[in-house]
């Protein structure tokens, strides 16, 4: 019986790697849980060009809306947070003052909305991990929001008309973790404290038959090493299993580090028979305990980070921005560097 399921695996594996051969939108996301209740997210974002983001901390107490139409989802914030937001029009990812994190992954078969979602109150791409840092102080209760699913998705594309077709890694400061996904406007969600790693297609629960025939494998001796999903989804989960645990942040943070660059694509790396693979344009780490959220821009010279516990968030302060292109040589500790802002135009 063990043999025929071990079969059963390995050709269900063989078909989700032929189906999903052609990953385009790479990316990829880690937990690392060290000691002292110490929690680093990590993940890279890939893409085929460069995709400027900057880094916004936004205080408590703001009034926020999901989009420009009169009944879209509308809150007043109860936690400051840090965004990374791309093209200042969409919030990519963040971390916010409970150590919740959330990172938007590109996933390929998501559908976001269906006849029964149409006319619930509209919620945008640009501004829905802000929705949800902002209102939610853990894993459980992001979940229980998005099990009401008192919204209805959409986004505006871009790069040329790219469609955001995404799927999102949740993670709070006790390590519990949940992945998000739509199915034709069907939420689909995964909770548990073991969730280590996450890539982009196939969908979760094909992605865990692949991961599961890998793990009968063992990996010592033996990892997939191609860029495709699949591969790079059960090297991440490996080593993320792995690893030494510590309690310096610091430490944590290198060993987090060097497990998303082990999964990242080289920068301008492509092949010929497959132009849309896309390489690594930065990473970004969140340590949930200490409140650090590090950016590392590929062809900086080095990372940086934000110290959320040195930032002003209490309701009536402004909100603050790190633009990432007024120098590339950004290393270490730049909250200081932070300079009030106008909050970001979001890309309804």
């Amino acid at each position: 019986m063990k043999t025929h399921r071990l079969i059963a695996t390995a050709i269900l594996s063989f078909f989700a790697l032929f189906l999903y051969n052609n990953d385009a939108n790479a990316c990829s996301r880690i937990v690392y849980e060290g000691n002292n209740s110490l929690i680093v997210v990590g993940r890279s974002l890939d893409w085929k060009t460069p995709i400027p983001t900057n880094i916004y901390v936004y205080p408590r107490g703001m009034e926020k809306q999901g989009n420009r139409q009169e009944n879209s989802v509308k809150w007043r914030s109860r936690y400051g947070a840090v965004y990374a937001v791309s093209y200042d029009g969409g919030i990519t990812e963040g971390m916010n003052e409970m150590g919740l994190v959330i990172n938007g992954l590109f996933c390929k078969g998501t559908v976001y909305s269906n006849t029964d979602t149409e006319n619930r109150p509209p919620m945008s791409l640009a501004v829905f991990v802000a929705w949800l840092l902002d209102m939610n102080a853990t894993t459980d209760e992001v979940v229980s929001v998005l099990k009401q699913h008192n919204f209805n998705i959409s986004g505006a594309t871009f790069d040329g008309g790219t469609v955001s077709a995404l799927h999102w890694g949740i993670t709070d400061a006790s390590g519990k973790s949940a992945i998000l996904e739509f199915d034709n406007g069907n939420v689909n969600i995964y909770e548990g404290t073991d969730l280590q790693a996450l890539t982009n297609d196939p969908a979760f629960p094909k992605m865990q038959a692949i991961l599961n025939y890998w793990h009968n494998i063992g990996g010592t001796n033996m990892l997939p090493g191609t860029v495709k999903s699949p591969d790079r989804y059960v090297r991440a989960d490996f080593f993320t299993r792995h690893v030494r645990k510590t309690a310096d942040a610091d430490t944590a943070a290198s060993i987090a580090r060097s497990i998303v660059m082990n999964v990242s694509v080289p920068y301008l790396y492509n092949i010929e028979t497959e132009p849309n693979v896309s390489s690594t344009q930065w990473r970004s780490l969140a340590n949930t305990r200490d409140k650090r959220y590090y950016f590392d821009i590929v062809t900086n010279s080095g990372m940086f980070y934000i110290d959320l516990n040195r930032c002003n968030i209490k309701e009536g302060a402004p909100v603050l921005k790190l633009d990432t292109s007024k120098s590339s040589k950004y290393v270490g500790d730049v909250t200081s560097k932070l300079v009030k802002s106008k909050p970001f135009n979001p890309m309804y």
